[in-house]
């Protein structure tokens, strides 16, 4: 299938009719022609940063550009080739297979005989299989070419271990509220247009663009096509221009760094950034059940028996989310969110947990005692099962203080309560059995 999406000769670039400056988009006119053109990544371009002194030895490695759309990954590649006199050859894995990367391989090793050296830059890399970015290595390795690979996908996931092993992952930031101005600016200055926009509606326009420079620049592109009568407040540049969509993946790295930081904040006791968080996942689009599936699970985890009704709360909201749908039912999403976070915090159940389950796994064949045994046969019964069992309900306090472990096995403390919330109360209940425990000893 690869060979037979494999581009045609008419279909590669040299091959196709280039656009008159005026045709292009503005996205493109706008490319840095320099790296020190580059908005927002300092941290990376700059005489101090690992591109930086990369071009200053004038030696590349290999490397994987990991970051947000719109924050100028494929500018870097293309301006990288440049500054160290490499040969550039670009292509996508959203549209090449494993043809092109072949006819790509072989193209390098071929200048490579005459003494130039390939940049290879792969954009959407993540989205290239296993084995597939698996042929990479051996190329790589040689030096046959030198790999940029841009990935929206945190890498750790999304790429093998062999090739993150050959190449240096460089993280590139959103655009923020200092490099998105600047942007606005380079779109006046190459179009000689200014923005029809109020100074408030500015801000909007940069507010709306979330970091995404490329979104930025289309948006203003989109406003500059347009005669418009007069510059618009932040009310007319709303109904003029789409609303954005908040940036999320449901099955990609967004969808679990915000249930992440959801779960952090609820466990921090912040019940205005846990809010904040669950606003911005129901607004993406996520599934309101996989929220509340997570509170349900957080309310075991972290409160406990610190506050029990935290578990009672977050089943209501389920319910009731499963009675009202969606927008009515998210309202008791909300109320189950701002209860947990509010709520007395305890992780002593769920350590319980981990350490009883340890302990079952290391004398997992341990049989208990005899006496607490059911005898529902007579074989049974003359074996020793059920015999001198202790009825608690008829001893006069209703506690009979009998030894359940297993034979041969010591008296195990997995749960230990902490002084918060009800479990202040689970202490002293667990201290007076355990002292009457000791009484009948």
């Amino acid at each position: 299938m690869s060979d037979l999406f494999a581009p045609s000769p008419s279909d590669e670039p040299s091959a196709r009719a280039a656009l008159s400056p005026e045709q292009e988009p503005l996205a493109e006119r706008l490319r840095p022609k320099r790296l020190a053109d580059i908005i927002g990544q300092d941290h990376l371009t700059g005489p101090d940063g690992a591109i930086g002194r990369m071009v200053a030895a004038g030696k590349l490695s290999s490397m994987i550009l990991w970051g947000p759309p719109g924050t100028g990954k494929t500018s870097i590649a293309r301006l990288l080739a440049d500054a160290v006199g490499m040969r550039y050859v670009s292509i996508s894995a959203v549209f090449s297979g494993v043809a092109d990367l072949r006819k790509a391989f072989a193209e390098a090793e071929s200048m490579a005989s005459l003494g130039r050296r390939t940049l290879l830059f792969v954009d959407e890399i993540h989205r290239f299989n296993r084995a597939q970015q698996d042929g990479f290595l051996p190329y790589v390795e040689r030096g046959t070419v030198t790999l940029i690979g841009a990935t929206t996908e945190n890498p750790s996931f999304a790429l093998n271990a062999a090739l993150l092993s050959r190449a240096q992952v460089l993280i590139l930031h959103r655009l923020d509220a200092a490099a998105l101005p600047r942007l606005l600016a380079r779109v006046e200055d190459e179009t000689g247009v200014p923005l029809p926009l109020t100074p408030a509606a500015r801000e909007a326009l940069v507010a709306s663009a979330d970091g995404d420079g490329r979104f930025l620049i289309n948006q203003a592109e989109t406003l500059l096509d347009v005669s418009l009568p007069a510059p618009l407040d932040p009310a007319g540049l709303s109904k003029f221009l789409m609303r954005r969509m908040a940036v999320y993946d449901k099955d990609r790295d967004g969808h679990y760094n915000l249930i992440s930081a959801l779960h952090k904040s609820l466990r921090g006791s912040d019940a205005q950034a846990a809010l904040y968080y669950l606003a911005r996942m129901l607004v993406a689009g996520e599934d309101p059940m996989f929220v509340l599936r997570r509170l349900v699970r957080f309310a075991s985890e972290d409160i406990g028996l610190a506050d029990p009704q935290a578990l009672i709360q977050c089943l209501a909201a389920k319910d009731a989310y499963d009675f009202l749908g969606s927008p009515e039912g998210e309202l008791a999403i909300v109320q189950a969110c701002l209860y947990c976070a509010t709520a007395p915090k305890s992780n002593a159940a769920y350590l319980a947990q981990k350490a009883a389950f340890a302990s079952a796994r290391e004398t997992g064949s341990l049989s208990p005692p005899a006496n607490i045994l059911n005898a529902p046969t007579k074989l049974m019964k003359d074996i020793g099962y059920g015999a001198n069992y202790a009825y608690d309900h008829d001893a006069p306090d209703g506690f009979s203080g009998a030894d359940y472990w297993p034979e041969g096995m010591a008296r195990q403390t997995f749960y230990r309560p902490v002084e918060r919330g009800f479990e202040r109360e689970v202490i002293r209940r667990l201290e007076w059995w355990e002292k009457r425990r000791q009484d009948r000893a």
